[in-house]
């Protein structure tokens, strides 16, 4: 298991993802959980859905180089906008 340097306070509220050799870019990784952090699993889970049905996008905050602007992002106040 790894070891993680913060332990939650409530663990029962929390959860740990982890992946390893996965075929996806680490920006966008990033930007997919800075999105969906503080948010509930339910919530969270029709958020990824409505993203893959194209209702809305994951807005870049951090790594904006070279990205498109949609007009879905500025739902989220997207940089850019």
């Amino acid at each position: 298991m790894v070891r993680y340097s913060v332990e939650p306070d409530v663990p029962e509220k929390t959860s740990k993802s982890r992946g390893s050799h996965l075929r996806v870019h680490f920006k966008h990784c990033r930007e997919i959980a800075h999105q969906t952090n503080g948010m509930n699993s339910e919530k969270a889970l029709k958020f990824c859905d409505d993203v893959l049905a194209f209702r809305t996008t994951v807005s870049f905050v951090k790594y904006t180089g070279g990205i498109g602007h949609t007009a879905q992002a500025k739902q989220h106040k997207a940089p850019g906008n």
